[in-house]
């Protein structure tokens, strides 16, 4: 669902031409709507209804200030994989007390302050790092909330680098020894509170099965776990994944009709799925969805430079890079582009849309069919929201893209675009 359409002959989101926004605050430019942000996570709320349950929204998709403040004042928490995506929830005004820290190489500074800020949870990945809890909570005088991370072995049958519940990954405890490591935890480490336990299998699934699947297997360990060390929750991940071909011709509502079809994971195929699994347990359920909040949120807007048409192939270059997404080249993350203005004719051509990184991987699609466009006009990378400016860089010293949060009519610029002194900072001359 998103809230991008056509109107009077160019591309709007939300009640805002991104032909104004681009022509205003340039380009390279991500453009988020408020409004997309708040609907999905409104109806994941409503769909979990019949669940106690907290939605902490994993902050590595998108970690921007406005974008964290939006979740925190419709009272979502936050899945956290460092200390500084903690200090950003707080800055936003995000509760720590709603946060759960999840990742295998927490430092010792984060720890003391996750435990410092009161935080609801750590997630454990091993057991040497609930050792390392333990003695970090005893010379602080703190008893520190943990769950461990199960790796219950489903394949989510997703990308390979964006799998995480199988034995071979690098994630959580191996299924058969879950039990073992609460037995020790408990009997040899004073300074923890075994408040849950996490599983996590995978990101963008687009089918109801795997999470069906991992649950099943992974609940009565839940209940073995709750029988003997009383704890409070089960956080049953994120993953759910999006629709990155999205009709621009109706508006939001509509489109959730009109194009649930596309996409085979819906959020109340999800919930309808996995409620009746859960509410036997008697706890509350947490949801770390991250993409699904944010991934058709966003889009980021680019310009073309030139043409360039070989033997081979059709160039259209722009001026956005794998350093602004690197989707395409590391995940060969399929995004829809389309032109600012609205195509008079069906007329498409095929090209490689790539950018101006001196590297060949240096794309954000290939071989595409889309509207002619020339040099000076106007592209919208789609469904950009989740996993492009938390993961965009300043490879060939270039400054990072500035960032709008639409709300309605109003478009407010949320981060100002880098300027060469500022990717300069902090450097010296010996």
């Amino acid at each position: 669902m998103h809230h991008f359409h056509y109107s009077q002959g160019g591309l709007f989101v939300e009640d805002v031409s991104l032909q104004s926004l681009a022509e205003k605050h340039g380009t390279p430019l991500y453009v988020y709507s408020k409004g997309t942000i708040t609907s999905h996570f409104t109806r994941l709320d409503a769909a979990l209804s019949g669940l106690d349950h907290l939605i902490c929204y994993a902050v590595k998709a998108n970690s921007n200030l406005a974008v964290l403040a939006t979740i925190a004042r419709l009272g979502g928490g936050f899945d956290i994989v460092s200390g500084g995506e903690l200090y950003r929830v707080i800055k936003a005004g995000g509760d720590p007390r709603k946060c759960t820290f999840a990742g295998v190489g927490k430092t010792r500074e984060e720890i003391a302050y996750a435990l410092d800020q009161g935080i609801y949870c750590i997630n454990a990945e091993s057991e040497a790092e609930l050792r390392h809890i333990n003695q970090i909570a005893g010379e602080l005088g703190k008893k520190a909330p943990v769950a461990v991370r199960v790796n219950p072995n489903v394949d989510a049958k997703t990308h390979a680098k964006i799998t995480t519940g199988k034995s071979e990954n690098k994630f959580g405890v191996d299924f058969e020894n879950i039990l073992d490591v609460y037995a020790r935890a408990a009997a040899e480490c004073q300074h923890l509170e075994l408040r849950g336990l996490q599983m996590h299998i995978g990101s963008q699934l687009t089918s109801v099965e795997p999470f069906v699947e991992a649950v099943r297997k992974v609940v009565p360990l839940v209940q073995e776990v709750k029988a003997r060390h009383g704890i409070q929750f089960f956080s049953i991940g994120g993953g759910i994944g999006i629709n990155y071909r999205q009709s621009l011709d109706s508006g939001p509502e509509s489109w959730w009709q009109e194009n649930e079809n596309l996409h085979p994971l819906t959020i109340q195929a999800y919930a309808d799925a996995v409620t009746p699994l859960l509410q036997p347990l008697g706890l509350r359920i947490l949801c770390e969805p991250g993409r699904f909040m944010v991934g058709n949120a966003g889009a980021l807007i680019t310009r073309v430079l030139y043409e360039k048409r070989g033997a081979a192939k059709i160039f259209k270059i722009v001026d956005a890079g794998m350093n602004d997404l690197i989707r395409p080249t590391l995940y060969e993350g399929w995004h829809q582009i389309v032109p600012l203005k609205q195509p008079a004719t069906g007329e498409v051509e095929k090209a490689d849309i790539v950018g101006p990184i001196c590297e060949t991987g240096d794309f954000l699609a290939q071989n595409r069919e889309l509207p002619p466009v020339q040099a000076g006009d106007y592209l919208a990378v789609l469904s950009a929201g989740a996993y492009g400016f938390t993961m965009a860089s300043n490879y060939n010293t270039r400054p990072m893209p500035a960032e709008v949060l639409v709300d309605g009519a109003k478009a407010t610029v949320v981060r100002e675009r880098q300027t060469l002194d500022d990717v300069l900072k902090g450097e010296r001359v010996e």
